[in-house]
This record gives structure tokens, sequence and C-alpha cells, in this order.
């Protein structure tokens, strides 16, 4: 039953969420599917004139908090066309890829976007600051641990906005692994006995 899920990743920034998603894949032969959506969705809107940073720039961008703030899943005029439009689109593009079959989704609130279908395992990675920190100087380009909580605020605060959900609230997902605590490979494995475990 577990290898038929569609699991969706979401990551805190450096705890290893893009490494485990493409092991998971792996592990269960199927795709993984990362920012082939922001391109699906760019096609969609007939964006074609922009870099990739600047289609994921624009997928970020939403404008600042009011007093009157109201999240867009319950409002849905608060942003202008391109960023409301493209998330539409990569909600749509998500629940067609996932229809289409078994696969890895990573990012895009896929758990979001599904959160109405069936066949959906929702998991969210975290890790220790220390393991965080050591990676943003080794994979990362030397990040510091201040700008990977930079940019887990930007990704918070976007899920935020559309949802109307805490981002990283383990009650929104089926699972929430520290990728600190094993080797990802070790923990993938657990990923999927869990998933066959509870979802059988």
């Amino acid at each position: 039953m577990a290898k038929q899920m569609v699991y969706t990743i979401s990551r805190q920034y450096g705890a290893g969420g893009r490494e485990l998603a493409a092991i998971l894949a792996k592990k269960l032969g199927v795709k993984l599917y990362d920012r082939q959506i922001v391109h699906i969705a760019a096609a969609k809107l007939g964006i074609d004139d922009l870099t990739e940073e600047e289609l994921l720039s624009m997928e970020r961008t939403v404008k600042p908090l009011s007093m009157t703030f109201m999240p867009f899943h319950s409002f849905g005029t608060h942003m202008g066309p391109s960023t409301q439009e493209m998330f539409l689109q990569e909600s749509a593009a998500v629940r067609k890829l996932a229809q289409d079959g078994p696969c890895v989704i990573l990012g895009r609130c896929a758990d979001y976007a599904l959160r109405n279908m069936e066949n959906h395992f929702d998991i969210f990675v975290c890790a220790d600051d220390d393991y965080r920190e050591a990676r943003g100087q080794s994979v990362y380009g030397g990040k510091t641990l201040k700008e990977l909580d930079k940019e887990d605020k930007k990704r918070a605060r976007y899920y935020n906005y559309y949802t109307g959900q805490d981002w990283g609230h383990g009650s929104h997902y089926d699972l929430v692994v520290n990728a600190a605590k094993a080797p990802l490979d070790r923990i993938a494995d657990a990923i999927l006995a869990y998933a066959e475990a509870v979802k059988a």
C-alpha cells in the first residue's frame, strides 16, 4: 500500500529534505517532482520570459502583513494576479501529478494541495541547529544559521498565507522527522516502514 502513495515533503532549509526526497523516490522507483512544478505552472500562465530564479522569487513573494490580514485560502484577493495565479497553477499541477500515480513531491505546499485527495503521506523534515549550520557551511555554500532561518521564515510566511495553517506544525503532517538523528538512508527506510504500518 505504501508504495502506491504520493509522498509530500516539506522541510526546514538545511535539514536535508531534498536529499531525503531523492532517496525516497529512488527506493520507491518513482519520480521526484520539485522545481518542475514551477515550470509547469509558468507554462500554463504563458510565462516564458523569466529565468528560473525569477520564477522562484515570484513564487515566494508575499506582500507585508497588515493588521487586517486574512489568509489567501479564506479570502483570495490579497496578492497580485501573477503570484496568486502561480500558486493556483502549482496546486493544480501537484494534483494532476498525484492523479497520474505514485511520486514524491518536494515543497510547493503539496500537503495542502492534496488535502482532499486520498493516498498521500505528508512528511515534515527538520533538524537540530548544529546539524543545519554544518550543512549550511558544507552543502549550501557557506550559509550561516541566520541565513537558513531567514529562508525558513519566507517559507513559513508563504505557506501560512496561502493555507491558513502553521508551516511545520506537527498536526498537519503524517510524520515529522529529525534528519540529524540518523543517516538519511535509514530515515527513508523508517518512513516507508511507518507509512506501510499506518496506511495499510
